[in-house]
């Protein structure tokens, strides 16, 4: 792509909707690449990362953001904080619904939140999961979405088997101002890299402890440098935070074992991430009611 911008387009899109609604499976189905963690527990994205969808036309920069909902804690205040502000500053938001949940009260709150901001931001309503459902429920939902919201766009769309994937980008690439590509070519997201990091080996740490500990785990890299004298591995020091002993218990698993197979998935993870081996150290350490307390916030990145 030349510099010219005649007719290219490039701005900001952002997903909101209830937690779990598949915001982050969608971004990684556009941009094509796992940037946004991904995992069935809710509130797992704390970070507003960004995909990047390169075309020849257009440059489309995606905010993942946190799942909007009614805050308990003050870690769930500074994300709702997160999440509005985000919605100011970006050029079009789409409004995530999954096809197999009927609309309910958390969705409704997200709407009237929405409201505020269609005056001056178009909103796409996305039924999303459509792979679930039969398109009887998908057209329901759609009407039901519908009376939710004045949406400047209504599209169904599943990021497991691609449906419209490619027209939703279409809508929203519509919908961005005209101008040149913000980030270089090939770049898929401006985080930097030991964020990112953290991110993969949190969702690993969140596999499989279902329910134990959704929003208990933080984590920090301490280090992430060259092993000296070797230019093909990197050591990464890392802490896995949790807010009480017992879980600590459950992430460590029976003699170790659970942690050992948190650090090879994550490091597999981060491998296709960084493009080199790596050597990932992974400990535990309890930082009691973390999420409750902003001195901790501060210092786990909140």
């Amino acid at each position: 792509m030349t510099s010219s911008t005649e007719g290219h387009r490039s701005g900001f899109a952002c997903f909101v909707g209830r937690p779990n609604a598949g915001k982050s499976t969608l971004t990684n189905a556009l941009v094509g690449s796992k940037v946004a963690i991904t995992s069935s527990k809710p509130q797992t994205t704390r970070h507003a990362i960004r995909g990047i969808v390169h075309r020849d036309d257009a440059q489309l920069i995606i905010i993942d953001t946190p799942g909007l909902h009614r805050p308990r804690t003050l870690l769930g205040q500074r994300l709702n904080a997160i999440v509005r502000e985000t919605w100011s500053e970006v050029d079009v938001v789409g409004f995530c619904v999954p096809a197999d949940q009927k609309v309910g009260p958390g969705d409704r709150f997200i709407a009237a939140e929405l409201a505020k901001v269609a005056k001056h931001t178009p909103v796409v309503g996305v039924v999303t999961k459509t792979d679930l459902v039969s398109p009887d429920q998908v057209g329901a939902q759609l009407l039901a979405l519908q009376d939710a919201l004045d949406f400047a766009e209504l599209i169904p769309v599943s990021a497991v088997d691609g449906f419209q994937v490619s027209t939703l980008t279409d809508l929203l690439v519509a919908r961005l101002p005209e101008g040149p590509q913000l980030y270089p070519g090939g770049e898929l997201t401006d985080e930097p890299e030991a964020t990112l990091v953290a991110e993969l080996i949190r969702e690993a740490a969140l596999e499989g402890v279902r329910d134990e500990l959704p929003h208990s785990i933080a984590v920090t890299i301490e280090e992430m440098i060259p092993r000296e004298g070797r230019d093909d591995l990197i050591d990464v020091h890392a802490l896995l935070y949790v807010e009480r002993p017992s879980q600590k218990g459950i992430v460590l698993g029976h003699r170790g074992e659970r942690l050992k197979e948190v650090g090879s998935v994550a490091r597999k993870h981060i491998e296709a991430l960084l493009g080199t081996r790596i050597y990932l150290d992974l400990h535990v350490k309890v930082a009691k009611d973390w999420q409750r307390d902003p001195k901790q916030l501060r210092r786990l990145g909140f």
